[in-house]
């Protein structure tokens, strides 16, 4: 897969050295390169902001910087072109596993208030765009979002993660586990400071550690998320997933459902 990635700070990446994106990256499962935007300046001091049309706080990145350098960037080539920003569409693990199905993704972090709209609409003619929020916040840049979209999605690659059973059993990872988050997890010793790890776990039985699990995760998505929880699909659900939603008062159908 190759990444493109246009900032105005390049800096910012240097963490896409390390672990196991670093690693897809010597191996050359993932092509990254990171562009500086200024390049495609043409004044002394390199601007790429200007006043808002229409008044208002901050500061708007120009259209014709990011045009150059888009342009430049994908030659006749058609990425699919990602715009972090907090009025986007959030960004989920199902949206992760739909981008590493991409052979190439174009990142565009913009900067102030925001990259000028008419950029979105001249490349949405021509390529795929996809505005993503990675949650209902906002920070300084697109710099932090696009570090996490490219964890997510790189860690999906075939052969990023030394096991790749670990991408199936993440939290909101699709099929019967879909929606809830990851139960608590254990490793050794037994005993640490008093505190156990519970007696199934240790048990040898697989098919009463996997039930374990998924209580954990329902219970854990119930507490934490009760929004994810309620979207629930109903089909997947067993007697067992019943009873115990009904222990904590958290109903997601009727009571005369089947099953």
């Amino acid at each position: 897969m190759r990444l493109d990635i246009i900032t105005i700070f390049p800096e910012y990446f240097a963490p896409l050295d390390v672990s196991l994106i670093g690693k897809a990256r010597e191996r050359g499962t993932l092509d990254v390169r990171v562009h500086q935007l200024r390049d495609w300046t043409h004044d002394v001091h390199k601007t790429v902001d200007d006043t808002p049309y229409g008044g208002g706080p901050g500061m708007v990145m120009k259209p014709e910087v990011w045009g150059e350098a888009i342009d430049t960037v994908i030659g006749d080539g058609a990425p699919r072109m990602i715009v972090p920003t907090p009025s986007g569409r959030p960004f989920t693990q199902e949206l992760a596993q739909e981008l590493a199905g991409e052979p190439w993704l174009l990142f565009t972090c913009g900067r102030y208030e925001g990259i000028d709209s008419r950029v979105i609409a001249e490349y949405g003619s021509r390529l795929r765009v996809d505005e993503v929020s990675i949650g209902d916040y906002v920070l300084a840049g697109g710099e932090v979002a696009v570090l996490v979209m490219v964890e997510a999605v790189g860690r999906l690659l075939p052969g990023v993660l030394g096991n790749a059973q670990s991408a199936v059993d993440d939290s909101f990872a699709p099929g019967s586990m879909k929606n809830l988050v990851e139960g608590p997890v254990y490793t050794k010793p037994p005993v640490w400071r008093g505190h156990e790890v519970p007696p199934v776990l240790l048990s040898g039985h697989h098919g009463k550690i996997a039930r374990w699990r998924r209580d954990q995760a329902l219970r854990r998505t119930v507490l934490n998320r009760p929004e994810l929880a309620a979207e629930l699909d109903p089909e997947t659900l067993d007697k067992h997933d019943r009873r115990l939603l009904e222990e904590l008062s958290f109903r997601v159908e009727p009571e005369d459902m089947a099953n």
